[in-house]
């Protein structure tokens, strides 16, 4: 069985590149938090995962440095994971250029709302959105990675999936990060569609 599957899966030549940061295939969030003064903080992070705890499923996000966004969330332990679909791109680049020690980020027009469980910031453009408890902190050099609840999905009112595993990311249209930004292009279908029978 072994050999059958080699031949259907020729081997690839490749090359040592080195060990410094590399292409790392990444979803693309905007966190919204609270700063101290009530006010809407909103910063993209890519470092964004999920693993499962039991039955529950915990979303993962890693920080690095002292920027707003993770002293907020150390600070209050809520946000909201506002996934960037590629209509919302130049949104996304104008928080990723723009700090807030620099001032408010006002330069260009969105809306924003409340969360539906959570009292955190939620981009109205948004298609997909977590709203997020941190349950627990882990410290890596100057990287905190926080493991957190899911406290309400917010879908876009198109979403017609029987759950939210049942989802067509091209409709969602992600923008996916790894050193570039890139966009899906096709629904390939569900798993068991390409076993070796």
């Amino acid at each position: 069985m072994q050999q059958s599957f080699a031949k259907n899966f020729p081997a690839r030549k490749r090359r040592s590149i080195g060990t410094g940061f590399s292409m790392c295939v990444q979803p693309s969030f905007i966190i919204g938090t609270n700063n101290e003064d009530g006010s809407d903080n909103f910063a993209p992070i890519t470092w964004v995962s999920a693993t499962c705890e039991k039955d529950d499923y915990l979303i993962v996000i890693s920080m690095f440095g002292i920027k707003r966004t993770k002293q907020n969330v150390v600070r209050t332990g809520i946000f909201s994971a506002n996934l960037v679909s590629v209509d919302m791109l130049a949104l996304m680049d104008y928080f990723g250029t723009h700090h807030a020690e620099n001032g408010k980020k006002d330069g260009v027009s969105y809306a924003v709302s409340r969360g539906e469980v959570l009292d955190v910031p939620v981009l109205d453009a948004s298609r997909w959105v977590y709203e997020c408890e941190v349950e627990k902190s882990v410290d890596v050099g100057e990287s905190t990675t926080f493991f957190c609840r899911i406290r309400n999905i917010q879908a876009d009112e198109s979403f017609t999936g029987r759950d939210a595993f049942d989802v067509d990311l091209t409709k969602l249209e992600p923008v996916i990060y790894s050193g570039m930004y890139h966009s899906l292009g096709e629904l390939l279908g569900k798993i068991g569609d390409f076993s070796a029978s």
